[in-house]
């Protein structure tokens, strides 16, 4: 089936915008998950009975399903239909959420989390490749992702403030029952309003041992990394699981250059922009764990601010990154270019860690805090031109591929942050413990060193976007409207 015909019957301009209030009410949904559930986490732990150890499976359990099948997710949609992979993944996270919010033992609660991690992976993997497709213009388009860029940015600190409200006014299981009537609303709009694509056809792609090899690959290697915590970087778990991964994932890519019909063809990593992107966004991810979670904590664990106390603290941050989101990035990236926007989104997070980097034991929120919270602003920058640029160089049919692949890197990057800075700050902590330090003042110390690692990944980040992103050229015949064309539609750029 060639591209044209894959192609959606597109909606009239009205539906189009419905339907991203579609694909940003789901992601909303997926990503207030993700951030709801760590505040409840200690009502959920006393309420089951879990273990330490048992608990860490409530958030991987969710983690290893979702970052293992978005790049399988993403490549199904381009071959069976982007909008029936978006209506299936809808519902099964729904029906998970359901599950998870009447469970009343440890087992049922960590199975209905790795299924809201199947559905999360199936509903994410194609929402930008169904973006992308809808909105080919490139002042639209660029408004689009800025929607799109806005509701993951904002959802994890309004997902800190739900959860701590929800948990002290009901209780935990009220933060999976919220993902009810915003599932069923989002499958009843998504029906009329996402435009029906017949897909490419599974004779396309239908590679059933690459799909085993880099589902099994990435499920192994985030499985590696999220454990790293608990067995150390050169334990034989970690050493011989990673091992495993690497062997898993070089076989998939083997396969997918020799394949008749691959899983994932070879083209979509050819693109300067589509792999350039996506380094960089990994290594952004992985630094603003810091920021993202170790703030929270800091503030818990430091300040002895509560939980609603500090989600209410993060909003700040939620709300300039919405108005950057979704006043002015659009208009910089026509103005301006992706590239460079990126670039200045990164040097104001650079500015945010190193900050934190300095951030006292008796902090006040207004003189320390606040300004760390203002210049998250350079998330609101660098997101949307970043979205842009990882998806102006796939093809139109392999739009969900890209899309998944894009998601993909942004859990592997979480996953890195999670092992390596949570990991740095507790072996600090205890080193400080140990040498007499007040436990204020060694938790301290072991985030000012996550901080300093994760400025040094922003750092990187910028490097690779400065070295490697190009911004594509305009068709000729569209070089009066200047940078504006540089969201390109994503099979001009190849």
């Amino acid at each position: 089936m060639s591209a044209a015909s894959a192609r959606s019957s597109g909606p009239v301009p009205r539906s189009r915008w419905l339907a991203l209030g579609v694909i940003a009410t789901s992601l909303l949904m997926i990503v207030l998950d993700g951030s709801i559930v760590t505040v409840a986490m200690p009502a959920i732990q006393s309420d089951l009975g879990f273990t330490p150890a048992g608990l860490s499976w409530v958030v991987n359990a969710y983690l290893i399903a979702f970052g293992s099948l978005l790049l399988l997710a993403g490549r199904l949609g381009d071959l069976i239909g982007r909008k029936r992979m978006f209506l299936a993944g809808t519902a099964v996270f729904t029906v998970a959420s359901l599950l998870a919010g009447i469970a009343t033992t440890p087992a049922v609660l960590i199975a209905a989390r790795f299924l809201q991690g199947i559905g999360s992976a199936m509903a994410a993997a194609v929402s930008l490749g169904i973006l992308v497709t809808l909105f080919t213009e490139p002042k639209e388009r660029a408004k689009a992702i800025a929607v799109f860029s806005f509701t993951g940015a904002a959802g994890a600190s309004i997902g800190q403030v739900l959860g701590g409200i929800l948990t002290d006014a009901l209780d935990w299981h009220w933060i999976f029952f919220i993902n009810l009537p915003i599932g069923v609303a989002a499958l009843a709009l998504a029906v009329p309003v996402l435009p029906a694509d017949r897909g490419l056809g599974l004779k396309a792609g239908a590679d059933a041992i690459g799909a085993l090899l880099v589902t099994a690959g990435l499920m192994t290697g985030i499985y590696t990394v999220v454990k790293v915590e608990e067995y150390g970087w050169t334990a034989a778990h970690t050493l011989g699981f990673g091992a495993l991964a690497a062997v898993l994932l070089a076989g998939f890519f083997v396969r997918q250059a020799t394949a008749r019909s691959p899983l994932m063809p070879l083209r979509v990593l050819r693109s300067r922009s589509v792999v350039g992107a996506n380094l960089v966004q990994m290594l952004m991810v992985a630094a603003l764990f810091s920021f993202q979670i170790l703030v929270a904590l800091y503030m818990q664990k430091v300040l002895g601010y509560g939980a609603a106390k500090t989600g209410l603290a993060m909003l700040p941050a939620a709300a300039v990154i919405g108005t950057v989101s979704l006043g002015v990035s659009a208009r910089l990236n026509a103005r301006f270019g992706e590239r460079n926007v990126l670039l200045t989104g990164l040097v104001l997070l650079v500015g945010v860690l190193g900050l934190l980097a300095r951030v006292p034991v008796h902090a006040s929120y207004v003189t320390d805090l606040l300004p760390v919270m203002l210049l998250a602003a350079g998330f609101g920058l660098a997101l949307p031109a970043l979205t842009t640029l990882g998806m102006s160089g796939a093809k139109e049919e392999d739009a969900g591929l890209a899309s998944g692949l894009f998601n993909t890197t942004q859990q592997i990057g979480m996953a890195l942050g999670v092992a390596v800075l949570s990991t740095l700050a507790a072996s600090t902590t205890k080193s400080s413990l140990a040498a007499g330090a007040a436990p204020a003042q060694a938790l301290t110390d072991g985030y000012h060193l996550a901080f300093a690692v994760g400025t040094g990944l922003l750092l990187a980040a910028f490097a690779v976007a400065f070295t490697v992103l190009r911004r594509p050229k305009a068709p000729a015949d569209d070089t009066a409207t200047g940078p504006a064309n540089s969201s390109a539609p994503v099979h001009a750029a190849l």
